[in-house]
């Protein structure tokens, strides 16, 4: 990366860019401001970590919960690849024929009004999301991309660094959503439930009664906690519970609600429902840390960033893949994120599914499509994976012997 485009790519994640770096009459001159600012993100995030390690004595971020959190995100940008056109083309369709002005793309006023219309439009969408039964990050990030509909401008940078470590930032806490507003978003603390939508500013928010300050220590995760790292699981366990859930409901009208209504409804009560149900909040909760070998700890994280590659050369690639590969990429990075996920749980199957990975891995090695970051470690990943794939037909063929062990 160039000295220029370090330097902007770290403004980015602070909006420290002048108006003369971040201004682009058109749409094929942005630059990918999120494939620019991850490094720093990811290096962000490294810091707090030692940070929190210094200051704390113990990890703030454990590597299983960490690399869940980050194949989450990396997921919840995959229907990006294939709904960016759809995206365009409607936009387009829309402007064309239904645009009542045009605003000056190099005018300081479009800005700020562009700004202030994305984020009011992002604090109403999210809050609707978190409204009925299918709220869920990838819907939300499909939505989020309409939200960018209010003008020509697609230069819209979502980032929020939540550093744990910060409590208090004094009169931004008035304005914006800052870290301590944030982690209220993401308890399961009943005061914290649906509150602080708000993306960049948290005036939405205190403008339309969904504010909460900060009070008892915030307990992260999910109201009904889950107890695996199995990334499709993760993604998808929430659909299984409302299927669930429905089915158990006799009339239309109430299976129907299950899907429309709030996460916590059921027939006789409000629209979005209530949290008497709700699992009690101690604030002695720890998250779910699985002891695990730490060369394996090792092995997951260092096949995580082969796959990270391969997840940045797709997107930064796109334009000029076959829809075939992109499919093929994209399949084989939720391939990997849910293989981990095995290993993490140490569940039995892991061991054959990672050797079939680690199959396919070699396989678009050969072609050119798993690239580590940086390149110049492709020729020390290749002998990685294949003595990975060595050691898991092995393990695979112990635990086929056992098996037919115990048959017999």
């Amino acid at each position: 990366m160039a000295q220029g485009d370090a330097s902007a790519g770290f403004r980015s994640l602070f909006f420290m860019l002048s108006p003369n770096e971040s201004s682009y009459q058109k749409l094929q001159d942005v630059p990918q401001y999120v494939q620019q600012a991850t490094p720093f993100f990811v290096g962000l995030v490294v810091l707090e970590m030692v940070v929190g390690l210094l200051k704390t004595g113990s990890p703030v971020i454990t590597v299983s919960d960490g690399l869940t959190s980050v194949s989450c995100g990396m997921i919840s940008r995959i229907p990006l690849l294939f709904m960016r056109s759809c995206e365009l083309t409607a936009y387009v369709f829309i402007w064309d024929r239904y645009h009542l002005m045009e605003l000056p793309w190099d005018s300081a006023w479009t800005w700020w009004l562009t700004f202030l219309g994305v984020d009011f439009c992002y604090y109403w969408l999210h809050r609707l999301a978190h409204g009925t039964g299918t709220r869920h990050s990838r819907e939300g990030g499909c939505i989020a991309m309409q939200c960018r509909w209010v003008e020509s401008i697609f230069n819209v940078v979502y980032v929020i660094v939540l550093i744990q470590l910060i409590r208090d930032l004094g009169p931004l806490e008035w304005v914006f959503n800052t870290p301590k507003h944030h982690r209220v978003h993401h308890g399961r603390n009943e005061y914290c439930i649906d509150k602080n939508y708000g993306g960049i500013l948290i005036i939405w928010d205190r403008l339309f009664g969904t504010f909460a300050e900060e009070a008892d220590k915030v307990v992260f995760g999910l109201v009904f906690p889950i107890n695996t790292f199995e990334i499709l699981y993760v993604q998808l366990h929430y659909y299984l519970g409302l299927w669930r859930r429905c089915n158990t409901f006799e009339t239309i009208g109430d299976k129907l609600s299950t899907f429309f209504k709030g996460p916590s409804w059921s027939p006789g009560k409000p629209r979005l429902g209530d949290h008497v149900d709700n699992p009690q909040v101690t604030g002695q909760e720890v998250p779910r840390d699985p002891s695990w070998p730490l060369p394996l700890q090792l092995y997951v994280v260092a096949h995580f960033l082969l796959a990270l590659g391969t997840y940045h050369h797709l997107f930064e690639n796109t334009t000029v893949l076959s829809q075939l590969t992109v499919l093929g990429m994209t399949c084989y990075v939720l391939l990997t994120l849910t293989s981990l996920g095995l290993i993490v749980d140490q569940r039995p199957t892991a061991a054959p599914v990672e050797m079939l990975r680690c199959v396919v891995t070699v396989t678009m090695q050969v072609y050119g499509h798993a690239t580590p970051l940086p390149s110049s470690l492709a020729g020390p990943a290749e002998a990685f994976v294949s003595l990975s794939l060595l050691f898991w037909a092995l393990q695979s063929s112990y635990l086929l012997l056992r098996i037919k062990k115990k048959a017999h």
